[in-house]
């Protein structure tokens, strides 16, 4: 009898097209569920079956509670090395392996610098006015040459958005709580003495670091006051390191000029979520990842390998 696999939260429909999955037809049975399965209770009904599963980083998270309600469940493949949807623990336990797959910073530098430029050049609003006979020119663009770029975090893509800021003729500012001279000086950044610092001197904040305990809310009301009312807030990391009720308020009061979010605590998000209709903000349904080349040469092709690999009994790229 055939394995049965599901890929979750298919979005696009594309899963099925982006990897070789007939390499797997003589014992593996696949399927790709579109539909975003809220709740539990849904996940259960649909992948009861399911010896295998496929998801898409933290779309639909895997917790304890859910995890011992799948039984037949032996391999659980995320899509990217890291998961924090993810009970590691309790899978190792209910004896399911937990695989990832490499995905690219690539991506989401390209899509952090699309939210920066669109909130500068206020590109959203002028081409829905230009589009709908609205006013010719309503706004005056942000100036990145010369202005000074903020990171918060300097790994992986916050290095990159330091060499893409430097390009543009910025002056490049870092912080992070184990940020080094070293590190800083390798990117072409300045640490920045502190998180208050960064925030007063920067016009553009950009968010790049890893979600952990310590880093949980670390931008709050405080923090955002001490931004400049001109300048702009970019969060494509995680949406829990901003208290989203402090921007949402900060948004409202114009205590800062606007926010790019990729990023949410709840994801798709809500329709009646306050952020939908939070002035000066430019949100997107977290694309940052959401590229042919992460989809077409890393998630899917990856995880068919990985679904291989555990079935010759030597599991591959395991969490």
């Amino acid at each position: 009898m055939k394995l049965r696999c599901a890929i979750l939260d298919d979005f696009q429909g594309v899963a099925l097209g982006m990897a070789d999955w007939d390499r797997l037809r003589d014992r593996v049975e696949v399927r790709a569920v579109r539909e975003h399965l809220g709740g539990e209770d849904a996940v259960v009904a649909e992948i009861a079956d399911c010896d295998i599963v496929v998801i898409m980083r933290e779309r639909t998270p895997f917790p304890a509670s859910l995890l011992t309600r799948l039984p037949k469940l032996k391999l659980l493949i995320t899509s990217g090395m890291r998961n924090a949807s993810v009970d590691r623990e309790a899978a190792a336990l209910e004896g399911v392996t937990v695989c990832g797959t490499a995905s690219s910073p690539a991506p989401p530098t390209e899509l952090t610098w699309a939210l920066l430029l669109g909130l500068a050049r206020h590109v959203v609003p002028e081409a829905n006015a230009l589009r709908t006979g609205g006013p010719w020119q309503s706004t005056i663009g942000a100036d990145l040459h010369g202005a000074r770029l903020g990171l918060l975090g300097l790994g992986k893509i916050g290095g990159r958005m330091a060499a893409i800021g430097r390009a543009f003729g910025m002056e490049v500012a870092a912080w992070s709580q184990n940020l080094t001279a070293e590190r800083a000086a390798e990117v072409g950044a300045s640490p920045a003495g502190s998180l208050d610092e960064l925030l007063r001197t920067s016009d553009f904040v950009s968010v790049h670091t890893q979600l952990s305990d310590r880093t949980r809310g670390l931008i709050g009301e405080r923090e955002l006051a001490l931004m400049k009312p001109t300048a702009y807030l970019v969060n494509t990391s995680r949406a829990a390191i901003v208290d989203q009720r402090a921007l949402i308020d900060a948004l409202h009061r114009g205590r800062i000029a606007g926010a790019g979010v990729d990023v949410y605590e709840h994801e798709p998000l809500p329709a009646d979520d306050p952020l939908r209709t939070a002035p000066n903000l430019l949100g997107l349904p977290h694309l940052g990842y959401v590229t042919r080349g992460n989809y077409a040469e890393r998630f899917f092709p990856q995880a068919v390998e990985d679904i291989e690999a555990y079935l010759k009994g030597a599991p591959v790229r395991v969490l």
